[in-house]
């Protein structure tokens, strides 16, 4: 087990699970005291991605070269840190909802979950870990000022906001999430 620990320091765990869990309880306190109620999807997913966000700065190690080089299969490992990253992302926010008000369906969660997390491993495959943060927050931006979705691309582009079992969300989600993970999985984070 000491090589889990080692490998949770090194990928800054720590700070990244305190960071979703600080962020979880300023989501439930502001959803207790009055927030814009279980219909809005915009505390769940600003939830989500700063959590995914938070994530992000453990895509890279320290040094880059070493995890090149190192004597390790990197591709399962990258795969998991990718999808357990996710996993607790989506389990806080369900575990916040247990504790009070439900924001989100599980569907919704699940699926905005996978998909920021697919968004951040791409972001850290195109230019490592400490940029991986980019490309999810540029994606939230812009759906959170866009114009109501009425047509296909603009479903796709605003696919966080789209209630649960929307196809476009979903295949969005499902899209980002096995194409970024399978992207930071095989080439591993950017320079």
């Amino acid at each position: 087990m000491r090589w889990l620990t080692l490998y949770a320091r090194s990928r800054q765990v720590p700070a990244s699970l305190a960071a979703v869990v600080i962020s979880a309880v300023a989501v439930w306190a502001l959803v207790r005291d009055g927030g814009e109620g279980p219909g809005d999807p915009r505390l769940p997913v600003l939830l989500l991605a700063t959590g995914a966000m938070a994530a992000s700065i453990g895509l890279s190690g320290q040094d880059l070269a070493l995890d090149r080089t190192a004597a390790i299969g990197w591709v399962p490992r990258r795969a998991a840190h990718v999808l357990l990253a996710g996993v607790v992302v989506a389990a806080v926010l369900l575990t916040v909802q247990t504790l009070g008000e439900g924001m989100a369906t599980t569907a919704f969660v699940v699926r905005d979950s996978a998909g920021l997390m697919g968004l951040v491993a791409l972001g850290a495959a195109l230019s490592g870990g400490q940029y991986a943060w980019a490309l999810p927050f540029a994606w939230l931006s812009f759906s959170f000022f866009a114009p109501p979705a009425t047509s296909a691309p603009m479903q796709v582009a605003t696919w966080m906001m789209l209630p649960a079992g929307t196809a476009a969300g979903t295949w969005t989600a499902l899209v980002l999430a096995v194409a970024g993970t399978a992207a930071y999985a095989f080439a591993g984070p950017g320079r």
